[in-house]
């Protein structure tokens, strides 16, 4: 009889890749499905980044690369963090991963003890809570509803710090509700933090430069916290290299050596072909990603727009990411033939089935009450995707 770990059998699957599967199953059967349930840019790798990862293979770069990355890399993503961030990290402080997925569970296992507390301010992606749990740790969950337009505040903060509080973990911009903390809000955070040296911080930041505000601000810009934080990012999405699985941590010295051996344990160093096209991405021409930000931001006011006008629907203004974090409880205990509305669960599989656009319910956020919905698509499938849930919660009575 196979027997698997109690680790394995307590993690729970990924609720956006289950949703991004059952709708590809549904494409498959010949259906017109709308997919919004998945954080991927719709873009093409800019030609540039592609070109060097040709040059890349041409030049043999196919050994094992370094289990932290290739120092060039690790030299450009230094650069890049003082040029753009004005934040001093040496190439020795910098681990490069398999995606910033990869390097921020790197974080995660480095950090944390069975029994130590980890604080989540929801909603939240849906991987911190697993990767906690798979640390042995305790997840502590602060939630910020919509009319917070998703923040926490340092009261809040500061209520769930205990004397077993080991690390936070926030993401700003976020994922799901494109919320950003500003620099007034981050220093508010950080004076709190600044009183709890055994915190330590993960700046979960993938989202940078999807950012419709201003210049991105990181909690790692204030002194009193700066020696323990640890930036996550990387190329996914601000330059549409999802498949190249390039991320990065910049953390204190001794953090990044620790994430080097458990690197080295577990996965060494990250693809040398693509790290090549990561070192061109950093290294050239920001343009591209304005570009793209130009876009999203294009699709941002477009949904936001057409959503307003679904009665019921009750959604904010994101000021970054590319998500849309509606709260939709209104449509609670509704139905139309077969079909009962008790939670997001429910309403989030009677939108694939009845209207073929794929969501992902709040719950796997930590936010009952919510759906996520990804504008990472072109301006016509956001208004048919749009037609069709207006169209189809029009029928619940």
């Amino acid at each position: 009889m196979t027997q698997l770990s109690d680790r394995i059998q307590a993690l729970a699957p990924s609720a956006t890749l289950a949703m991004s599967q059952l709708s590809g199953e549904l494409k498959a059967q010949g259906i017109d499905v709308i997919n919004m349930s998945v954080g991927e840019p719709d873009f093409f790798t800019p030609d540039h980044i592609k070109q060097a990862a040709c040059q890349a293979v041409a030049d043999n770069f196919s050994f094992y690369s370094p289990v932290p990355g290739y120092l060039s890399l690790r030299k450009a993503i230094s650069n890049k963090l003082k040029q753009e961030n004005g934040l001093d990290y040496a190439p020795e402080q910098i681990v490069v991963g398999n995606g910033a997925k990869h390097s921020l569970c790197n974080a995660v296992m480095a950090l944390v003890n069975p029994g130590d507390e980890v604080i989540i301010p929801t909603p939240a992606w849906v991987s911190y809570v697993q990767m906690v749990n798979l640390a042995g740790g305790k997840n502590v969950l602060v939630p910020a509803t919509l009319d917070q337009n998703f923040k926490i505040t340092p009261e809040q903060l500061e209520a769930a710090i205990t004397e077993r509080t080991r690390l936070i973990i926030l993401c700003s911009p976020s994922n799901p509700t494109g919320s950003i903390y500003n620099r007034d809000e981050l220093q508010a955070l950080a004076a709190v933090l600044a009183r709890h040296p055994q915190v330590m911080i993960i700046a979960d930041e993938i989202y940078e430069h999807i950012n419709y505000v201003g210049r991105h601000e990181s909690l790692a810009q204030f002194a009193e916290i700066a020696d323990r934080v640890a930036i996550i990012n990387g190329v996914s999405k601000a330059y549409a290299m999802t498949g190249y699985r390039i991320g990065f941590v910049a953390a204190p010295l001794w953090l990044a050596k620790a994430i080097t051996k458990l690197q080295g344990q577990y996965t060494s160093g990250a693809s040398s072909i693509a790290q090549k096209a990561a070192e061109a991405a950093y290294a050239a021409s920001q343009d591209c990603v304005e570009q793209m930000r130009q876009a999203f931001e294009r699709r941002r006011d477009l949904i936001v727009g057409l959503m307003k006008e679904i009665p019921g629907m009750r959604v904010n203004v994101p000021d970054g990411a590319f998500y849309l974090f509606p709260e939709v409880s209104a449509f609670f205990g509704k139905r139309t033939g077969e079909y009962v509305i008790n939670d997001a669960n429910d309403l989030a599989m009677y939108l694939l089935r009845e209207a073929h656009v794929a969501t992902v319910a709040g719950d796997a956020f930590c936010a009952p009450g919510y759906i996520r919905l990804s504008y990472a698509t072109s301006d016509d499938n956001i208004r048919e995707a749009v037609r069709r849930i207006a169209e189809a919660l029009a029928r619940l009575q």
